[in-house]
């Protein structure tokens, strides 16, 4: 028996499991953000692509603070601070979602679903050769 990537047939860039199903889920790319780095329109095209993503790409679902998961919806960031570190961009971003109570699925389960609003902060880390980002939860 091989490993994940190799029973799977290719080794993704990253795997999202959870219980018995398995998720491909992309490398966060953002080359748009890469080539504006240096220009007025940084922030407004960094914004853009942090709104463009899947819930799945970011750590949405750790930041949780009311809701008990958070759905793929519409994204909205606020850029709080951004730096320059050797071989790459720091981002501090809070992430405006959107999260649910989830009930026990039964079929005679009065819990309505409602969306609560939910936020919180990430540290995006671009590369500044690849444009590949990685996204850390941040406890603020």
């Amino acid at each position: 028996m091989g490993t994940l990537a190799t029973v799977l047939g290719s080794p993704p860039a990253r795997l999202k499991i959870s219980g018995m199903t398995v998720q491909y889920t992309d490398m966060i790319r953002l080359a748009e953000t890469l080539n504006a780095w240096g220009t007025p329109d940084f922030n407004n095209i960094l914004k853009k692509e942090i709104e463009q993503l899947d819930a799945g790409q970011l750590p949405l679902q750790q930041g949780l603070t009311t809701g008990s998961y958070a759905i793929d919806g519409k994204l909205n960031a606020m850029i709080i601070g951004v730096s320059e570190e050797a071989g790459f961009i720091r981002v501090k971003a809070g992430i405006f979602y959107s999260g649910i109570i989830a009930g026990c699925s039964c079929a005679d389960d009065p819990t309505p679903v409602n969306e609560e609003s939910e936020y919180c902060v990430v540290r995006l880390d671009i590369n500044k050769s690849t444009a590949e980002t990685t996204a850390t939860l941040l406890a603020e």
